[in-house]
């Protein structure tokens, strides 16, 4: 369910904006959708988990207002983040 520092510190290889950025809107998205995607395979095998499904729409409630931050303040970027994650929107 959750991530390894491996894959989180390759996350934010990937997403970060400059050198020394770990906590940029991107990135944290990105952090957040690994999340997201780890909880709903989970919640495929164990159905009647309800807790993970709470801490699941805790999560996706976070992600959808770092989106919107970031869909507020730099809407290019948004847009490209959505189309490298595959998020509808």
């Amino acid at each position: 369910m959750s991530i390894t520092r491996t894959q989180k510190a390759n996350l934010i290889e990937e997403y970060r904006i400059n050198h020394t950025d770990t906590g940029s809107p991107e990135v944290q998205v990105a952090l957040l959708t690994t999340r997201i995607n780890a909880l709903i395979d989970h919640l495929n095998k164990h159905k009647h988990d309800e807790g993970s499904r709470r801490g699941l729409l805790k999560l996706v409630g976070q992600r959808r207002r770092h989106l919107a931050y970031l869909k507020r303040k730099d809407s290019q970027r948004y847009q490209a983040l959505i189309l490298r994650l595959g998020l509808r929107k």
